[in-house]
């Protein structure tokens, strides 16, 4: 994961948004592809182009119950003057010889059956008699298909053009076309068409799995009593699920305290199921910044092999700290957000969802953009020199802020559906001015 040759240098450059993501995107490597049985293929990406080895529906059936016969002996039916038929027989779903219809004929067929040489339409049992040898039937009634009108005769009350309710061999798809692309998610569509047409295994990048924990000594987890000076632990929460809705399969570790040799080995031990690790508080400049003094570079790797994790100031409000960097043998990628719940959650949007998506190996990785017009009681205000990420809530083409800037307010947050971004150059934004905007839902 060595792209120093890029990388911004000097322990005061400020990193802008885009350099930060740009170093992880350059770092960040698709997962390798392994070959998966369908279900457990569900949320994977595809890695080569699927084509159709037969064709759906692979022969001709019928789309009804009710009679497969000749159009020419329908022809002219009527209530007043139906057609008689002879059945010679019953078509069931799965059946390998099926009848022979000639003139005069007709074969008792149900949905999904292969259309019996012969016939060329379908006439659905609610336009008979339903073989019971009386005048028109409905309901239940007509719809039954019982045995006692398996011979006989069965009286036809309306005529039925050439392949009138049959589903005709490849009118899905044909043998040979493209069914998926590489590149798609497979969901339960996609899985649905791999097993119509006979895959039972697909070539996939796996869903990544991602290790989220909390720092911090303050932290107790929810539903337990808080003593004098702790709060709960909602960024581990936030995070997991976060990772989660962009694709991966994620861990949710209990916080750690503030002590470096416990947080060490504790990402040592989540080494073994991780593809990328993330970690939440201890990255500023404290003096309990315990994920600093645990995974700072100094110059050296680290003693597993790994490369270290480098930490920088960011020129963004919030979660002007962040780190990134790998760790470990396997040098698993890290990335180290800041720990109040805003910061953390902007960052995550921001730096960790486009990772995630990188190693599921998706093209689009980001986010959805657009322009909307500020509705706001007064100017948003944005310090000089960064790149501000406001919470807002995006309807039909506005967005209003929600809550104020404070990296704190949990509660706003949840009740924003956007981020509505202040660029570096700006320091007021006037209401009905236009902004852009980065859709989270």
């Amino acid at each position: 994961m060595n792209n120093a040759a890029t990388r911004p240098v000097g322990e005061d450059h400020v990193w802008s948004v885009d350099e930060h993501l740009e170093d992880i995107l350059t770092t960040v490597r698709p997962l390798e592809p392994i070959e998966l049985q369908l279900l457990d293929a569900q949320g994977c990406v595809l890695v080569d182009d699927v084509t159709v080895p037969v064709s759906l529906p692979p022969f001709d059936n019928s789309s009804m119950d009710g009679y497969a016969v000749r159009v020419a002996d329908v022809a002219g039916a009527s209530e007043e003057f139906p057609a008689a038929l002879t059945v010679v027989g019953d078509v069931a779903a799965g059946a390998a010889d099926p009848l022979r219809v000639g003139p005069g004929q007709a074969a008792r067929i149900m949905t999904g059956a292969p259309m019996p040489p012969g016939a060329e339409t379908v006439v659905p049992v609610e336009w008979t008699d339903g073989g019971l040898g009386g005048g028109p039937v409905s309901g239940m009634r007509a719809r039954s298909l019982s045995p006692e009108g398996a011979s006989g005769q069965v009286r036809v009350h309306r005529p039925a053009e050439a392949g009138a309710h049959v589903r005709t061999a490849g009118s899905d798809v044909k043998a040979g076309d493209l069914a998926l692309a590489a590149g798609t998610v497979l969901g339960p569509p996609q899985l649905a068409l791999l097993a119509a047409i006979g895959r039972g295994t697909v070539r996939v990048r796996p869903r990544p799995r991602v290790v989220v924990m909390s720092t911090g000594s303050e932290l107790v987890q929810p539903d337990e009593q808080l003593a004098r000076g702790q709060i709960y632990d909602s960024n581990s929460f936030a995070l997991t699920a976060a990772a989660r809705d962009a694709g991966a399969i994620a861990y949710r570790v209990g916080a750690v305290a503030d002590d470096a040799d416990t947080l060490r080995s504790t990402i040592d031990d989540q080494l073994v199921r991780a593809d990328l690790m993330v970690t939440t508080g201890g990255v500023s400049v404290g003096a309990y910044d315990v994920v600093k003094e645990a995974l700072s570079l100094a110059g050296d790797e680290d003693e597993a092999g790994g490369g270290g994790v480098e930490f920088r100031t960011l020129a963004m409000q919030p979660g002007k700290p962040q780190g990134f960097g790998s760790i470990g043998p396997d040098h698993t990628p890290l990335l180290a957000l800041p720990g109040n719940p805003v910061s953390s959650y902007v960052s995550f949007e921001l730096f960790v969802r486009p990772a995630i998506r990188t190693l599921m190996g998706l093209t689009e990785v980001h986010r959805p953009r657009t322009r909307a017009v500020l509705e706001a009681g007064k100017a948003l205000t944005s310090p000089p020199g960064r790149t501000q990420f406001l919470r807002g809530q995006y309807a039909d083409g506005t967005v209003t802020p929600v809550g104020g800037a404070g990296s704190h307010l949990v509660a706003a947050l949840a009740h924003a559906n956007a981020l509505i971004v202040v660029p570096e150059g700006d320091t007021s934004v006037e209401p009905g001015s236009e902004v852009e905007v980065v859709l989270l839902a």
